[in-house]
Order: structure tokens, then C-alpha cells, then sequence
């Protein structure tokens, strides 16, 4: 039989970023300074976790997150991958839904296209067999991946073996933490979400209504 051992999974939303900038070429905004300083003090949290690697997404406010991290970690490597970026991981039809939230979800995903629905379903199976459930060997393992709130709801979702549609109404605060861990023979738990004792309090649910600020 192949040893298998534990997998912590750390999640993080990127820090705030730039307001969004349109036009041929443009990749997405780069990180605001409220979001640099997010980023180092992530790092800074995380600076005793004996991390295996740092993952993230390819636009530039999780890539620019993920380098302020790193340089608070040291020698661990930073690892860009498009299963980390930013897509739709499923598109419900109105039937999944439960009938008195249908409207509001199926008007926040707005007009989604054919080819936008099967590469984000594709990614989105891509992230949990890449990141999720244990990892081979007889030593534990810690992965940070630095992401959007997407992915973030998608996981979370994951873990909990809920529909697929309930990533939907998952908020991730940025450059918040939320761990999960995976442990042979055992149903994976969520050891906690949207942790943001790193952050001080304007630092915090940044983009958020003032409701949320809590």
C-alpha cells in the first residue's frame, strides 16, 4: 500500500487591487497600496509555516501578491498556474438554484458563453485534483495557493461535498486566509475561513459595504 500523508491547503484571495483598466492588452490591474501592504503582512504571518510552495494565478494582482509573500518566506518557490487564476469553476442552471435566490445569482453571473462555462469547468477540475485530498509520501504537507474568490468558494464548496453551484455566496476578503486539511482516511475539514488576524482593522474587508467590516 503507498503511504500517503497530510495536505494543508492555504487559501488566500489576493490583496486589493487598482480599479479595473479597459482596452486591448490589458491583463488586469496590479495591486493598490493598501493591497502591497496586505501582501507583506500575509508573508509575515506565514513566516513560520514550513510551506512547500506558493501557487498562483497569472494576472497580475495574485502574481504581484504572491512575489510581496514570497519575500517574506525566503527560499520558497513561487509557482504561476492558470488552475489558480480567475474563471467561472461552474455555471448553474436556474433549476440548481434554490428558488428564492435563482434571480440574484443567475443576474451576477450576467451572459456566460459556451466556451467560457467548459474552460472554467475544466480549470476548476484541474485546481482539485491538483491541490486537494492527500498528498503521496510519509511527510506533511503545507501549499499556499494565492488566488481569487472564485477558486477560493470553489474549494471551500469542495471540502465541504456541497452542490456544485454553492461556491456562489462564498465572500473572500483579501489577502485572508482560509485552510483546509486533508488527512488520510479522513473527510476533509476547514480549519478556518476569511482569517485576517494579519490584518489590521483598515486593512480589512477592504471593498466591502461597512456592514461587513466586522
Amino acid at each position: 500500500m503507498t503511504a500517503s500523508a497530510t495536505r494543508y491547503l492555504y487559501l488566500a484571495r489576493h490583496g486589493e487591487a487598482l480599479p479595473e483598466q479597459s482596452g486591448p492588452g490589458q491583463s488586469g490591474p496590479g495591486l493598490s497600496e493598501n493591497g502591497r501592504r496586505q501582501a507583506v503582512l500575509l508573508g509575515r504571518r506565514l513566516r513560520d509555516v514550513p510551506l512547500a510552495a506558493v501557487h498562483h494565478g497569472p494576472l497580475p494582482r495574485a502574481a504581484q501578491t504572491a512575489r510581496l509573500v514570497g519575500e517574506q518566506l525566503g527560499a520558497v518557490p513561487l509557482r504561476v498556474d492558470e488552475a489558480a487564476g480567475d474563471y467561472l469553476p461552474c455555471v448553474p442552471g436556474r433549476a440548481e438554484l434554490p428558488a428564492d435566490s435563482a434571480d440574484l445569482l443567475l443576474d451576477f453571473l450576467g451572459e456566460v458563453s459556451q466556451a467560457e462555462r467548459e474552460h472554467g469547468a475544466a480549470l476548476a477540475a484541474e485546481a482539485i485534483a491538483r491541490f486537494t485530498g492527500p498528498v503521496a509520501g510519509e511527510v506533511d504537507r503545507h501549499e499556499l495557493v494565492v488566488t481569487h474568490a472564485f477558486l477560493v468558494g470553489w474549494l471551500v464548496r469542495h471540502a465541504l461535498d456541497a452542490p456544485d453551484w454553492r461556491w456562489l455566496g462564498h465572500n473572500s476578503a483579501n489577502a485572508a486566509l482560509t485552510v483546509i486539511r486533508y488527512a488520510p482516511g479522513r473527510p476533509a475539514t476547514v480549519i478556518t475561513v476569511n482569517d485576517q488576524r494579519h490584518l489590521p482593522t483598515e486593512l480589512r474587508w477592504t471593498g466591502f459595504p461597512p456592514e461587513w467590516q466586522i
